[in-house]
């Protein structure tokens, strides 16, 4: 055994580049750590971490106790208060233990203010803070860095007491104390066993908004959200939120929390929304900082959302974890369910469904369709990271919502007090979840396990044959899977159907809301008692996470865009009108726009409809969405589609659109359903009006734009001028940098709109703000703002002289340099190369083969790279 002593680990000799992680090969972990003791000595160059872990093996074996690192500088290593021999093996410490127990000491040195993945320690803003999921921990110290590994933590933090006059992490402040020089130290216990992946620190100058929640059984928990004392009055919603959703899960599912302290803390520099670190949750200060000043009715409603998903995670993610990364979407999937529908209880339930089913078809779909595909539960992974995705969250969330619908509220909820309770304190998998929503409702759940398992989105066809004389209906369902990467052949799959028949004189529902279940290819069921020509309506509620092509005609879906009794049936049947035009006037078809016409004005004028219902129903989907019904892409002739029907429904219903937009004024402090419908319309309308008239419209996005008393409507204005070629345009730009310059939020908006602009000079402009000063490439936020905004603007995107390709790898290239896992996310712009016309395919794939061809490429961008050329 090699005795290396004083040895920097990134020197050290380095394992396969690109190992692959399979499912298959899950092992119950070696060794146990029961127990783990943190001493740190702060700095922002240098950090000084001591770890005591007390070891024990775990099972009848010799193997010696392997400890992950990562860019750690090991120092020394003790076993029971001796030096230890130990050698470094790849990026794994390893450890000879003789007995069964043991205890094992490391002393390591890391820089936060180099570690520009943020990902481990990190410096961000004058503060020190962690991010640890997935596999971050490892950066900070030695440890079995898996999330089946839980220990009780004790946590000692030093450091200089003006830089760092608040000192935080998970569980309870036990000790804090003056020392020498300026310094001050502070020492947290948390009673509760958790994977390092959830163990916070966060030392810095930071005051807090401060409150107190009495939860079911009595006890005052004290809430904090810290931040920089300047945002303070922008934290009440977070704190609302926080209170909302504590009292949500406590009569939704029982759930109460554990400890006498909860703190928030923001972030400027984050990789992902917010970590669910036990108490002590760390947030992307975008899902904190919100007044009306500064953010949307939209950031609002994503801060409601975020702070909900983080806090559930208490007992659907920390209480009980994930046995391994492949059943990331036990705690995931779970968790997105339980925060769309916290969501659809505090507002519009039918508005929030809408919405979450746009993210899901903008985001998750086209990851089915790609060669990014796989399953919810997925089998193996280069880089865990890169499966932080749609599929994950929010197609997890989906097959959750199936297994509800079909157990019913009860049984479903006795099912996951079952789950609770037999796996507190456990890392449990997917199979585990399904088991106690059986075991609470007495079904039997086995054939939705193939959606764990099975990549790719459902199609199913539909056609409904009405017989008068016999008074039924009878309605012929047929599924498929199309092949995806490693799944060339695909099971039927259960699909159940919430499907009610609508009259079509009557426009009621002449046979009632069923639940179908279609497990086979081929079913057929029947309506009894019909008694009028019947309109279809199906998939209501979304109900599965499908595409559906029924046999139903303009008339038909015109019909139901006015009468159908659900309302997400009545917003998919004005889509399916839309979409319909779209696609044919994409293939070069003609494009008849009056039944879109006259159903977008049935809708406008209905006086039974909410203004946020109206305002998603008449949203025309997005030129990506139109993308994913053709064979072959081409953007410009789904672009030219999609602007015509807009110049024609701007044009024939300026009218009525001007009255919606001149709709009751509402204050912006007003974030009632009702107030955010009204401003939500009204943007919608403004941008059809900007089609028929882009002149009077850009007047009149200007005065919105110059009065409004809320960052919704000066954002929607601006989103809208942003496209148009107007003087108004660059003015409200001018308007909107010199009030905003300051404020790094806002100006991710001012970035993020320009990007998305629908002009075919974008491409020129995104390059100019790339070269911005205010451009900050190590902030993720601001990468995304204009890179990520970038990339899903297909038009512009998809340029004829491929400078948006060329654009978008060098900045993957470079950000991979910096932060490899935000870089990896950027790549999926580039992979769906194959279906797009052949020109552009070719740019697209040369693309990918520069990124790839990079020497010392990440896995993480190597394997999304890699996977899209396959």
């Amino acid at each position: 055994m090699a005795d290396v002593r004083n040895t920097d680990l990134a020197e050290a000799p380095l394992a396969p580049a690109h190992l692959t992680i399979r499912r298959e090969d899950y092992r119950p972990p070696d060794w146990l750590v029961p127990e783990i003791a943190l001493d740190f000595d702060l700095g922002a160059e240098r950090t000084r971490v001591r770890a005591t872990l007390t070891v024990k093996k775990n099972g009848e074996h010799d193997r010696p106790l392997r400890l992950d690192g990562d860019e750690v500088k090991l120092v020394s290593v003790k076993v029971d208060g001796a030096d230890a021999a130990y050698r470094i093996d790849g990026e794994q410490l390893v450890v000879e233990i003789a007995g069964d127990r043991a205890t094992v000491e490391t002393e390591v040195e890391i820089a936060p203010k180099a570690n520009t993945k943020l990902m481990g320690l990190y410096a961000s803003g004058g503060m020190l803070c962690t991010q640890c999921e997935a596999e971050g921990f490892r950066r900070i110290t030695f440890f079995p860095d898996r999330p089946d590994v839980l220990s009780k933590y004790r946590v000692r933090m030093e450091g200089d007491a003006r830089a760092f006059p608040i000192l935080l992490s998970n569980g309870n402040r036990v000790a804090q104390g003056n020392g020498a020089e300026g310094r001050h130290w502070a020492e947290w216990e948390d009673p509760f066993p958790k994977p390092c992946y959830l163990f916070a620190l966060v030392a810095g100058d930071l005051k807090a908004n401060k409150d107190s929640f009495t939860t079911m059984s009595g006890r005052k928990v004290d809430l904090f959200i810290w931040v920089r004392e300047a945002d303070l009055p922008k934290t009440a919603h977070a704190m609302e939120s926080l209170k909302l959703s504590m009292a949500w899960d406590e009569k939704v599912y029982g759930r109460e929390y554990d400890l006498d302290l909860f703190n928030i803390v923001a972030v400027s520099d984050f990789n992902m929304g917010a970590m669910e670190n036990k108490s002590l949750n760390i947030f992307n200060s975008a899902y904190v900082l919100a007044d009306q000043e500064t953010a949307t009715d939209a950031d609002f409603d994503n801060i409601a959302r975020v702070v909900a998903h983080e806090y559930f995670h208490n007992w659907s993610g920390d209480r009980v974890t994930c046995r391994d990364w492949f059943q990331l979407s036990l705690k995931e999937g779970f968790t997105v369910f339980r925060d769309q529908s916290f969501g659809a209880d505090i507002g519009s339930p039918a508005v929030k469904r809408i919405e979450d089913v746009r993210v899901l078809r903008a985001a998750q779909f086209p990851e089915d369709a790609g060669p990014l595909a796989h399953p919810v539960r997925p089998d193996s992974f280069i880089e865990i990271s890169n499966f932080y995705t749609a599929t994950v969250y929010n197609k997890g969330a989906e097959l959750i919502r199936m297994m509800a619908t079909v157990l019913g509220p009860e049984k479903f909820r006795a099912g996951t007090d079952i789950y609770f309770e037999r796996h507190d304190g456990e890392a449990a998998t997917c199979d585990d979840f399904v088991k106690a929503l059986e075991d609470g409702s007495g079904g039997d759940l086995t054939p939705f396990k193939i959606w764990y398992s099975q990549a790719g989105t459902p199609r199913v066809k539909a056609r409904l044959d009405h017989d008068a004389a016999s008074r039924t209906a009878t309605l012929h369902l047929e599924q498929s899977v199309p092949p995806t990467p490693g799944q060339p052949v695909k099971q039927p799959m259960p699909i159940p159907l919430k499907t009610a028949l609508i009259g079509e004189q009557s426009g009621s529902e002449i046979a009632a809301e069923r639940l179908l279940i279609l497990d086979q290819p081929q079913q057929s069921f029947t309506f009894e008692g019909v008694d009028e020509t019947p309109l279809l309506s199906i998939n209501r509620n979304f109900s599965a996470p499908i595409t559906v092509s029924a046999d139903r005609g303009d008339d038909e879906l015109e019909r139901l865009a006015q009468a159908d009794t659900d309302p997400f049936a009545r917003y998919e049947a004005m889509q399916e009108l839309m979409m319909l035009a779209l696609v044919a006037g994409s293939r070069g078809e003609a494009m008849d726009p009056e039944s879109v016409i006259r159903a977008i004005g049935a809708t406008l004028k209905s006086n039974s409809l909410d203004p946020a219902f109206k305002g998603e129903a008449i949203l025309m989907p997005s030129e990506a969405m139109i993308a994913d019904r053709m064979d072959m892409v081409d953007p410009d002739a789904i672009h030219a589609a999609r602007e015509g029907l807009r110049k024609s429904v701007g044009s024939a219903l300026s009218d009525v659109l001007l009255f919606a937009h001149r709709s009751d004024s509402v204050s912006g402090a007003d974030l009632s359903p009702q107030a955010k419908g009204i401003r939500r319309l009204r943007t919608v309308a403004l941008g059809l009006l900007s089609a028929g008239d882009p002149q009077g419209a850009a007047r009149l996005a200007k005065t919105q734009f110059d009065r409004a008393d809320n960052m919704t409507d000066r954002q929607g204005a601006l989103g809208v001028l942003v496209s148009l070629d107007a003087p108004e345009r660059q003015e409200a730009l001018d308007a909107f940098y010199q009030r905003s310059h300051d404020d790094a939020l806002v100006l991710d908006k001012w970035f993020g709109l320009q990007a998305a602009a629908q002009r075919p000079d974008t491409v020129d402009q995104v390059i100019k703000l790339a070269a911005h000063r205010d451009f900050v490439i190590t902030n993720p936020n601001r990468l995304r703002s204009l890179v990520g905004s970038f990339g899903a603007n297909q038009w512009a995107f998809h340029s004829a002289d491929g400078r948006g390709y060329t654009f978008l790898a060098d900045m993957i290239i470079a950000a991979d340099k910096l932060n490899p896992q935000i870089a990896a996310r950027m790549v999926p712009p580039l992979g769906r190369w194959k279906r797009f016309e052949p020109k552009r395919a070719a740019m697209m794939r040369e693309a990918l083969e520069q990124i790839v061809a990079v020497p010392g490429l990440s896995k993480d961008v190597f394997e999304q790279v890699s996977k899209s050329l396959a």
